[in-house]
């Protein structure tokens, strides 16, 4: 599904580097980048400490060996990263934040059910991020105290924020080359320097639930991309085309997943070979002894990589909640400085959960990771069957800025309905801290919620839609550059 691009290059706007729009359609005379600027900003923002952290508990958490640990941190990465470079492809085409999207499959007030729990999701990685990252520049930076480690790393993100769209995009170019070399300096140092012991490949032991539990959470780390990862591509030109998009996307992100999660579980195996306890490792500490002398310099680059996830946390928890704002005020069209405002509140708010909840943080965390795979796995799904299989990509975009919600109407309850449904299949299959499902745990703990969600969910929507659907809907992607037009 390739579109050409309908623009003027004759007539092409020079974008502004303070971003001025925030949730409306991008003019496509304002449309710029090639597809390759989606490689480097899932590459170069995904090498950070939050990510080694994920890929160490393969190793700890999951008590797995470091062969299966890297076995199943490939393969969650290469399978979830299918549906985030699907969201990714639709951003060209549509020219809007995902959120605002999926007013197309739920409706103007039934997407708020989604809405709401993705700043949730949002607010739950900023405020990790803060923590991880300020862990990490407080072991490497003497006279750095945890918690001013947590507010360096916050005001970095929201200034970030605050300029938007472009120095998002600049920040993650210069990080794929800096952070990229530190990562590559860092498995040398650990590999060749400092050396494995002997009984490195001896630690650990297989388990289906350990490494089913690996899997999901690589694979979740790809699909928690899904509610944001076109806001990044939606000013690319809509002559881009789906397949660089996906490409881009896709090799970008497994790519700069893959490896700091391996080093992380690297780390996390040799911890434990050094006596540590697998359920207190801390993969920052542990990190930054292993990589004496160059820790200083190593670790801070990672913690580069920290402000820059954050920043793209950040803004795309703002896009949401200024969604939610302009479902009750379709009028309302917000640009930089009530971006600006927003992105301090939310700042405000995970800055206090980090702050009080540090302590037991990588209980939150994982707890936090299994939350996310039961709310967005359904999304993903109902998104990509109707962009993909039942519209193909042709939705009348100003029909998602209108009250009624247009063609979509307020509420789509099949969507709905179907998205309860996924949600609620996955409860007997789960397998988490605080609860498992008796499906999970006749199977000995292993955690398969994601797939069965993904496998019921998909044919359930496309059904229901088909046999509910009254008409087909045509497409208006003219709209995309008559702002005034889209109320």
């Amino acid at each position: 599904m390739t579109i050409h691009n309908r623009s003027n290059p004759a007539v092409r706007t020079e974008v502004p580097r303070l971003e001025d729009k925030t949730i409306q359609p991008i003019p496509l005379n304002e449309r710029h980048g090639t597809a390759r600027d989606l490689f480097t900003i899932w590459f170069g923002s995904n090498i950070m400490i939050m990510t080694m952290v994920t890929g160490g508990l393969a190793t700890t958490v999951f008590g797995l060996g470091f062969v299966p640990a890297v076995v199943g941190i490939i393969l969650g990465n290469a399978i979830g990263a299918i549906f985030m470079a699907l969201h990714a492809a639709q951003g060209p085409q549509l020219g809007v934040a995902q959120m605002i999207q999926t007013r197309g499959q739920f409706g103007s007030y039934g997407a708020l059910l989604i809405v709401v729990l993705v700043v949730v999701m949002y607010l739950g990685f900023f405020a990790a991020n803060l923590v991880f990252g300020g862990e990490a520049l407080a072991a490497v930076s003497p006279g750095i105290s945890d918690d001013a480690g947590i507010i360096v790393i916050g005001v970095v993100s929201v200034v970030a924020t605050i300029f938007g769209y472009r120095i998002i995009h600049a920040y993650a170019r210069f990080l794929s080359i800096v952070a990229g070399l530190a990562l590559v300096l860092a498995f040398i140092w650990i590999l060749f320097v400092h050396g494995l012991p002997a009984t490195f490949l001896s630690e650990g032991n297989f388990t289906w639930a350990g490494f089913m539990g690996t899997v999901s959470v690589a694979a979740l780390w790809q699909l928690a991309y899904a509610p944001y990862v076109s806001d990044y591509s939606r000013y690319l030109p809509q002559g881009t085309g789906s397949t660089p998009a996906f490409w881009a996307s896709y090799s970008g992100c497994v790519l700069g997943s893959l490896f700091p999660m391996i080093l992380g579980a690297l780390v996390g195996t040799l911890a434990v070979t050094m006596g540590v306890d697998a359920a207190t490792v801390q993969i920052p500490g542990s990190m930054g002894a292993l990589l004496q002398p160059w820790t200083m310099v190593i670790m801070g680059i990672f913690c580069l990589g920290v402000a820059a996830q954050n920043s793209i946390n950040l803004y795309c928890g703002v896009l949401c909640s200024l969604t939610i704002g302009q479902t009750f005020k379709p009028s309302w069209l917000p640009r930089a400085k009530t971006r600006s405002v927003a992105a301090i509140l939310l700042f405000t708010v995970a800055l206090m959960v980090s702050l009080f909840a540090r302590d037991n943080f990588i209980l939150f965390y994982t707890n936090f990771l299994s939350f996310l795979m039961y709310v967005l796995v359904p999304w993903t799904a109902i998104n990509l069957v109707d962009y993909y299989l039942l519209r193909h990509g042709d939705y009348k975009v100003e029909d998602f800025f209108k009250r009624d919600g247009g063609v979509y109407k307020r509420f789509n309850w099949v969507a709905i309905g179907a998205y309860l449904a996924g949600a609620l299949i996955q409860v007997p299959f789960s397998a988490t801290a605080v609860y498992t499902g008796p499906v999970a745990a006749a199977m000995g703990g292993v955690d398969i919620s994601w797939i069965v969600g993904l496998g019921v969910v998909s044919p359930l929507y496309y059904v229901a839609a088909r046999v509910f659907r009254k008409k087909p809907v045509t497409s208006s992607l003219e709209a995309l550059s008559l702002e005034s037009d889209m109320v």
